[in-house]
């Protein structure tokens, strides 16, 4: 018997009626706001309306009739008990009372003369930011902002001090949006308060600064990585947020296309080589490792990481936190791993020429060996490599492919809309229909919601070896594989265009450099 027969069942022995679904159209918000959310989640109780002279309270937990009664002396009126699902009537709560806790900015007016000095200890476990509300004022500041980077979807915030002002910006989808600007005066206590959640040197206000965070945001844990560095006009702040609900994605679902999914997947069959993968800062490299290592992943394999920062736990693999300061860098962490008889190794990033030749070595020793390089195409990565002081020889053997890749964002779903289209773009021939985002509330106005990746996949085969070997330039690997089917950034960027993901413009925006060629 599953949990919604068991609830209709229990409903019928009390004698409430049983729904599965909560209509929230039908509710009275005026209502949901007298009831404390902390009270609502721990009884797993939702007012919904008023009907005939009774409160009706969906309750995911009949039987807690002491709850009920609390509820019915609260609002003073009788009460009619409707039994919904808990994990429904959890989710709804956690949706309202989002949506009723206001904005960032609300809370920047409430600031207004008010005592900003006083700054909360520490949390020793993480509290839900929905039940802070009677928090000293640069605490609730701290926590709106936060809330509101988490609802509009937000990787990154920014704090900027400059020098009668204080703004915040949102990275969203891979563009900052100013957000809100609160007053000057807030400034030192704001990111004292950061400091602290971070377990920082609040004192410290000359050295950059590292440090993490954890908060759960209306039900929802969120990995908080903080980054705090001095300028001229006061300490600079970068919050960069990874929602642990969302977990890992496929490599289908990163926006490879059939053809190179089937390829990745014969590449990460191998028991030994190097792939990597390329692009420049912030265009998921790092999450189409964790995709790799999640279609690799199984008890038979022994699978290493070394990583800075550890963003995601994979159960079943070994993670190595690098840590400078006791000089566990990638190149010593990479010694130590390999004498641990790894199957697979992940290397977050490949920095340096020590890294990068122990790596190849691994690579030729029996290990498949996954990483990451800051290159704007595939092809360059082989350059880049020898540039590092690697022997040719030693590439041409250990590289089996690189893929570079970009993030673009995607039309909204909800307010797509298609328009014609003029025969070419900038020299780029367009199909004949084309579609963009109208913007509406489900994205914010913006037109685009969410984003998937573009990528080109370089092979390496016989002749490029050959090629590498000879120190032939980038150019002419790049010719020899776009002649053997290679697709580039740019033409995988066309296909999502012409299917109605993303836009033209979006395309040519993260692939500046082929848009340069186009142009001379």
């Amino acid at each position: 018997m599953n949990q919604n027969s068991d609830m209709e069942t229990i409903a019928g022995r009390l004698g409430f009626p049983f729904q599965r679904e909560i209509d929230e159209g039908s509710l009275d918000t005026a209502l949901i706001a007298r009831l404390p959310l902390a009270f609502a989640r721990s009884n797993l109780i939702l007012p919904l309306r008023l009907e005939e002279g009774k409160l009706c309270v969906a309750t995911g937990n009949p039987a807690n009739l002491l709850a009920l009664d609390e509820v019915k002396g609260m609002f003073g009126t009788p009460l009619q008990p409707v039994v919904v699902p808990p994990q429904v009537v959890l989710d709804t709560i956690n949706r309202l009372y989002t949506k009723l806790s206001g904005t960032a900015q609300d809370v920047v007016e409430e600031l207004q003369g008010e005592e900003l000095s006083t700054i909360a200890t520490e949390f020793n476990e993480p509290k839900d930011l929905l039940d802070l509300t009677d928090e000293a004022p640069v605490i609730r500041l701290l926590n709106s902002i936060l809330f509101q980077a988490v609802k509009e979807r937000a990787s990154d915030i920014h704090i900027e001090p400059f020098e009668r002002e204080l703004e915040v910006r949102f990275r969203i989808d891979g563009i900052l949006y100013k957000m809100l600007t609160p007053p000057k005066v807030v400034q030192e206590a704001l990111i004292s308060r950061v400091k602290i959640m971070a377990s920082l040197n609040i004192a410290e206000k000359r050295l950059p600064q590292d440090g993490r965070i954890r908060v759960i945001v209306a039900g929802r844990d969120v990995d908080i990585r903080v980054s705090i560095i001095p300028t001229s006009h006061g300490e600079r702040v970068v919050l960069r947020l990874l929602d642990k609900r969302k977990g890992l994605l496929s490599l289908a679902d990163m926006g490879l296309d059939s053809h190179d999914v089937k390829t990745m997947e014969r590449l990460l069959a191998r028991t030994s080589g190097i792939l990597l993968v390329t692009g420049p800062t912030g265009s998921g490299k790092s999450t189409t490792l964790y995709a790799a290592l999640n279609n690799l992943n199984s008890p038979e394999k022994n699978i290493i990481t070394i990583e800075d920062p550890i963003e995601y736990q994979l159960k079943g693999v070994g993670q190595i936190q690098v840590n400078p300061k006791i000089d566990l860098t990638f190149a010593n962490g990479l010694r130590s791993v390999l004498r641990q008889d790894p199957d697979i190794i992940m290397v977050g990033e490949i920095r340096d020429a020590e890294t990068a030749e122990i790596a190849m070595q691994a690579s030729l020793t029996g290990h498949l060996v996954l990483s990451t390089l800051h290159t704007n195409d595939s092809a360059t990565a082989i350059t880049r490599l020898i540039d590092m002081g690697i022997e040719p020889f030693m590439v041409a053997s250990s590289l089996a492919a690189v893929l570079a890749q970009r993030l673009v964002r995607m039309i909204c779903p909800h307010c797509r809309e298609e328009y014609p289209a003029e025969r070419e773009y900038a020299g780029i021939a367009l199909p004949p229909k084309l579609f963009r985002g109208r913007g509406c509330d489900k994205c914010f106005q913006m037109g685009t919601l969410g984003r998937t990746g573009i990528y080109e996949l370089l092979l390496i085969d016989a002749e490029i070896c050959s090629m590498i070997i000879k120190r032939s330039p980038t150019g002419v690997i790049k010719e020899y594989a776009l002649s053997r089917g290679m697709r580039t950034l740019r033409d995988d960027g066309l296909a999502k265009v012409a299917a109605g993901i993303t836009t033209i413009e979006e395309v040519l925006r993260v692939t500046q450099e082929d848009y340069a060629e186009l142009s001379l």
